[in-house]
């Protein structure tokens, strides 16, 4: 299941799970692991460490501008994630 189907990835530490799963961005601080070679306005997949997929997002900065941002910084916009069911469940029809 690895290989190029998830070819961009960004392991997010237990304390930046459930931010995330509530709708929020990705800060450096949360980040665990990037994938190499990760550009900026890149599709990522989000995963917690333990490699459970958790949603989707877009890189707002590149492996290394990562590398050398502030613990603040933005560095996944999050775009969808397991939570939403759960968050919408009362508005599905």
């Amino acid at each position: 299941m690895n290989g190029m189907l998830f070819q961009f990835k960004v392991w997010v530490k237990p304390n930046a799970e459930q931010q995330f799963l509530y709708g929020n961005n990705i800060l450096k601080s949360g980040v665990g692991r990037i994938t190499e070679g990760v550009a900026a306005k890149q599709g990522v997949v989000v995963f917690s460490m333990n490699e459970t997929p958790l949603g989707f997002g877009v890189a707002s900065k590149s492996t290394a501008d990562c590398r050398r941002a502030d613990p603040t910084a933005i560095v996944v916009l999050h775009q969808a994630d397991l939570g939403e069911y759960l968050r919408s469940e009362a508005t599905l029809t």
